[in-house]
């Protein structure tokens, strides 16, 4: 079967952006969950400090809450990285935000807290947090209104590409990106379906697995313009990977005594 004319298509469905819209992204080193490690914690105001000590850019995750917060916690659940169990979305923003870190004096913060904290000083990329289901819509909105008024370099990102497609729609401002891996994932070593989300998506970069680079997709979304970022590099062996194949690295980092 001959193989669809892939870039021509690219360019008329998914658009590479404007290189003055998405350069910084490619200028930093960002944090993975901020500078974490020992007594502090991952997404936690003590990380993100250590992060901006550093001169890092800050990459961070998002969840809503169930009053419609962004709230800054990875894991659907608190027991992982609380002394509290249960879903985050079901608990209102004010309730979690007396919830301890485990091991350290951090409370789960709010989108907008984080905001304030970072306060332009370094990049920072919002992962959304989606389940793919009709309250991602909720989950953008949170973020938005979390943004408003925001006036440091920040993005959107999500493994959702109808994350990118919200506020492609609601936020053009927005730098927005997709968040791709294969490995683990057979249905997205389909070139059709890779390239079908990228549509959806229209996004503005690629954050991709390090551990799925070189890719061919990945490759061919760089040589239009799209820049990649690459996650999570934790090795010496991965970063040399990350440099050749992408742009810009989301970084596990050790923290300095």
């Amino acid at each position: 079967m001959q193989s669809l004319p892939w870039t021509p298509l690219d360019n008329w469905r998914a658009p590479a952006p404007d290189p003055g819209r998405v350069h910084w992204l490619t200028e930093w080193d960002y944090a993975h969950r901020g500078l974490h490690g020992g007594n502090v914690p991952e997404n936690s105001p003590s990380g993100f400090a250590d992060a901006m000590a550093r001169g890092l850019g800050i990459e961070l995750d998002v969840q809503r809450s169930r009053d419609g917060r962004a709230i800054v916690f990875h894991d659907w659940e608190l027991d992982r990285l609380t002394d509290e169990t249960g879903l985050i979305g079901k608990r209102d923003a004010a309730a979690i935000g007396t919830i301890m870190l485990s091991g350290s004096s951090d409370a789960i913060p709010q989108l907008s807290r984080t905001l304030d904290q970072i306060g332009g000083k370094v990049p920072v990329l919002i992962e959304l947090k989606s389940a793919f289901d009709r309250r991602t819509a909720s989950l953008c909105l949170a973020v938005q209104r979390a943004l408003e008024g925001y006036q440091g370099q920040h993005a959107v990102m999500s493994f959702d590409p109808s994350v990118s497609s919200w506020f492609r729609q609601h936020s053009p401002h927005t730098v927005r990106g997709l968040v791709m891996r294969e490995t683990g994932h057979p249905a997205l070593r389909s070139a059709r379906k890779q390239h079908r989300a990228l549509w959806h998506a229209k996004p503005d970069f690629l954050a991709y697995n390090v551990i799925d680079l070189p890719s061919r997709f990945a490759a061919s979304q760089r040589k239009r313009g799209m820049p990649v970022l690459a996650w999570t590099v934790k090795t010496d062996a991965l970063r040399k990977t990350a440099m050749k194949h992408a742009d810009a690295l989301i970084a596990e980092l050790e923290k300095r005594s």
